[in-house]
């Protein structure tokens, strides 16, 4: 439990696909955070990219000013420098938040943050790089074809037939940095894979082919830093064939069963390979893990890990959390203090290398 007043800067917007999803869960935690306890200051990246002074992201988070252009003459860093800052909460969904380049940035200008580091954030985005690391930690995987974006241009009979001698139909064809389902196509025929594949293309250079599974959608909340914990194990049932953009954000037609109504030792087996994904890329803070529950076979498969959940009223992260009895305003206070607690780790860290550094000659 946070016992002081934590100034936290709550960072949304970006210049991703996901940037109204980023403002949708700025706007939940800034609504439920203890104000008693932490005290939120709002900055936005607009979509040009420019910071937003907290003045207009506020208004932007309350629906009153529009988030296509920052302000030219407010610079984050400058204005960071004279602000007692206690930590940042970098709710920047997709490529510019979650990849790891705002995680550097934040390094760079010596802020705490909640959530992973930047070799964690990369990872987790890269769908491409997470799958290595899932193969390294031999977690269970459907099979996957990558395709980037040259290879595609000046070798695509070569490419198409790694597909269909790897694959089966059906395909999912996915941004290897992407989110929220974005830019994410099921593709039922060989004529329909060139088109997907392009449209793909639109939102990353790099493109995953998966083997389609008839699968049931399953998913767990990770919290902890190095010892991680899992909550209880949700599912989702897509309104529309898969859980896209349109299904998660739009027509809200897909609804939420929470615990999933599995076995008690297949929950068991979600929590603990849960918990090893996370811990395979590193990870720290917070992040969903997405898995498949195929049917018939009723095997498991990580699907995917999401360094920087949604935290809308309708996210499955904090609704899991919930489940599990750790309640939304506990939760954003719990995850501001593993964010500290890394922070000091890491700051300490830092200072007993600088005084390595110190006590060793110099070399000129």
């Amino acid at each position: 439990m946070i016992r002081a007043v934590v100034r936290t800067v709550l960072l949304f917007g970006g210049r991703s696909a996901e940037h109204e999803v980023s403002i949708l869960s700025a706007r939940s935690v800034a609504g439920a955070a203890a104000k008693e306890r932490i005290e939120i200051v709002p900055v936005c990246i607009a979509r040009d990219g420019r910071f937003c002074d907290p003045e207009k992201s506020a208004r932007i988070l309350a629906g009153e000013d529009r988030s296509d252009a920052g302000h030219p003459g407010f610079s984050f860093e400058t204005w960071s420098r004279t602000q007692s800052i206690d930590i940042v909460f970098p709710f920047i969904h997709g490529t510019g938040g979650e990849d790891g380049t705002l995680q550097g940035y934040l390094e760079i200008l010596g802020l705490p943050y909640v959530g992973s580091g930047v070799t964690a954030s990369a990872i987790g985005m890269d769908k491409v790089h997470m799958k290595q690391a899932f193969a390294a930690a031999k977690l269970p995987m459907v099979e996957f074809v990558p395709v980037h974006e040259r290879e595609w241009k000046h070798e695509r009979d070569r490419v198409t037939r790694a597909i269909n001698n790897t694959l089966r139909l059906p395909y999912f064809i996915k941004p290897a940095n992407s989110g929220s389902s974005v830019g994410v196509t099921k593709v039922k025929s060989d004529r329909a894979l060139e088109a997907a594949i392009e449209h793909a293309l639109r939102f990353d250079e790099k493109v995953l082919v998966e083997r389609g599974v008839d699968a049931r959608e399953v998913e767990v909340s990770v919290l902890g830093n190095d010892s991680p914990e899992a909550s209880v194990p949700g599912e989702i049932v897509a309104g529309r064939e898969f859980y896209d953009y349109a299904d998660k954000y739009i027509e809200d037609k897909s609804h939420l069963v929470i615990p999933a109504k599995l076995p008690k030792e297949k929950l068991e087996e979600l929590r603990r390979l849960a918990i090893a994904a996370f811990k395979a890329i590193g990870a720290s803070g917070f992040a969903r893990v997405d898995f498949f529950l195929e049917r018939g076979t009723n095997r498991l498969f990580v699907n995917e890990i999401n360094t920087i959940p949604g935290f809308t009223s309708i996210s499955m992260y904090p609704k899991l959390w919930e489940a599990t009895e750790l309640k939304y305003p506990r939760l954003i206070e719990r995850l501001i203090q593993l964010g500290l607690e890394r922070s000091k780790s890491r700051t300490a860290r830092m200072e007993s290398t600088m005084k390595w550094f110190d006590s060793v000659k110099p070399l000129s």
